[in-house]
């Protein structure tokens, strides 16, 4: 394996990349502009064709300076560098197969930025975080080793056993093999590592689904993962740009799994998070309104990657202040104001010292929410957009729904029980989590 560092150049139309040795190779239509990596599992991997009003957006698909590459599914035990795939230009035949998520991040930053942008999407629907982090990081944290990495190592070291001959009339179906997309590191292996010495500025990622059942894990594997990839891309500490999870009636873990984002968005440095509250689906996982999370995503690297004079975050509870039977909430990332959509503020729930949440009253005052009720006389905490089916109307004025959040470090409940890592909030004014150091790019 060999590999060659050639530029920096100048963005701008394309032109002929000439290669001369023993002999002479020319490659056409080249471009040099913004590339970033889609990754995550099936909502990343949702097709344009099959989100909302396809043929519109379709039609409207072509995008000469917006390059596409797909890296195909492929499951490895170990790191590969190999990776069959070519980059084509945005037609409407080539978007309508393609990431819907990446499709509209990048054509929001080629308009915007009036660069070319090249996306290169891997994903595979259903897949956990763990599949698509790398084993040096599993086995460098304690607990990832032992939850996920041993028992992984466990079954490759035993696999199971042949199935028996099939009743008559009956199917044989054999065990599934260890090294599947399930595993991890499979996919790090097959579909990151053949990338990641190609130059990106970023990562856009959506994915959390299939770890929903294990949110307090999550906590601490999310971060490994990204810590991982920019750690073997070697380019400092790149911009990672995640989707919150969308409303979906799932069950209670999905709003701990939400919080796990939201805990990494604050505790990891250079990280944005789109919030889709708005745009999910009680009743479909793969929500179809694809265009609002792209575009999302695109707004956020402009602001912190780009800065551009736009708003590209969700408000997020700042500070809490308990005055005697009710909560203040001040919120960062208010752009040109806090607003609701409605004539009540909802959402909102509130505990005393039983920790038991109970549904709130909320009020509006300018930039500032706030909570009480009156089955609460001394409240202890607040949460808000805490379920599977977040409620709640709070916005800001540019249109980005408020994130999600609680107040509180009481334990997760779901599995498996451990308790939660300290949360800044406290009954006075401060804040609620580290601010995030400032973008290197």
């Amino acid at each position: 394996m060999w590999k060659v560092q050639i530029g920096p150049f100048q963005t701008g139309d394309a032109a002929t990349l000439t290669i001369k040795g023993a002999n002479t190779v020319e490659v056409n239509d080249v471009l040099v502009g913004e590339v970033w990596v889609a990754s995550g599992q099936s909502n990343m991997e949702w097709p344009l064709r099959l989100t909302e009003n396809p043929e519109e957006a379709i039609q409207a698909a072509t995008h000469p300076n917006l390059r596409l590459f797909t890296v195909p599914k492929n499951v490895q035990k170990e790191p590969t560098s190999e990776v069959k795939s070519k980059w084509v230009a945005c037609t409407p035949d080539a978007a309508k197969t393609f990431s819907a998520v990446a499709y509209y991040f990048g054509r929001k930053l080629n308009a915007d930025l009036n660069v070319p942008v090249g996306m290169i999407h891997t994903s595979w629907g259903g897949t956990p975080a763990e599949a698509w982090t790398s084993r040096e990081a599993l086995a460098a944290n304690e607990r990832l080793k032992k939850e996920l990495l041993d028992p992984f190592d466990h079954r490759v070291a035993n696999p199971p056993s042949p199935p028996k001959e099939p009743p008559a009339g009956k199917k044989a179906k054999g065990p599934m093999s260890p090294i599947n997309a399930n595993a991890p590191t499979t996919l790090y292996n097959g579909m990151i590592a053949p990338i990641k010495n190609y130059t990106i500025r970023g990562a856009i990622w959506y994915q959390g689904e299939s770890n929903a059942g294990r949110a307090d894990q999550y906590r601490v594997l999310f971060p490994a993962m990204i810590e991982c990839w920019r750690k073997d891309w070697g380019q400092g500490d790149f911009p990672f740009l995640f989707v919150q999870l969308a409303p979906f009636k799932a069950g209670p873990t999905w709003a701990e799994l939400r919080e796990s984002q939201r805990e990494t968005d604050h505790k990891i440095s250079n990280t944005a998070m789109a919030v889709i509250t708005d745009v999910g689906d009680p009743v479909d996982i793969h929500p179809k309104k694809k265009r609002e999370v792209g575009e999302r995503l695109a707004a956020a690297a402009l602001q912190d990657v780009y800065k551009q004079p736009v708003i590209g975050h969700s408000p997020d509870v700042k500070s809490q202040q308990i005055n005697g039977s009710s909560v203040t909430l001040e919120f960062e990332h208010v752009g040109g104001g806090l607003m609701m959509r409605g004539d009540t503020l909802t959402g909102f729930t509130i505990c005393g010292s039983d920790k038991n949440f109970v549904p709130a009253e909320a009020t509006l005052e300018g930039d500032r929410v706030i909570v009480r009720s009156p089955n609460v006389a001394n409240p202890v905490a607040v949460r808000f957009g805490w379920s599977d089916l977040p409620s709640g109307n709070l916005f800001n004025k540019e249109g980005f729904p408020a994130t999600p959040f609680r107040t509180d470090d009481f334990p997760f409940v779901g599995p498996p029980q451990r308790p939660a890592a300290p949360r800044k909030v406290k009954p006075q004014t401060q804040p609620v989590a580290p601010a995030k150091s400032p973008s290197t790019r």
